[in-house]
């Protein structure tokens, strides 16, 4: 089962902190996708900063969100399994 966030955290550089239901948490780099279609969106760092929880991933106000499946590729130290 894909990781599921709790919690996100906007920080420096395009990047979200990320807390997730298993208590671990992670950083994930954002600067990646910014050249890309509906992600460009994000380059404002106002909109940026809107990121928000839902159904277990981070997603913005115009309907971007990442797919949790890239979670623990993206972060190393984070387990593939989540606890329930």
């Amino acid at each position: 089962m894909n990781p599921r966030v709790s919690k996100v955290f906007p920080i420096d550089d395009y990047k979200l902190s990320l807390v997730f239901t298993s208590g671990e948490s992670g950083i994930y780099d954002c600067s990646n996708l910014l050249d890309f279609g509906v992600f460009a969106e994000l380059k404002d760092r106002n909109y940026f900063k809107q990121v928000r929880v839902l159904d277990g991933t981070v997603v913005w106000p115009h309907e971007q969100d990442i797919c949790p499946v890239v979670f623990p590729i993206a972060i190393p130290t984070l387990s593939m399994l989540e606890t329930v």
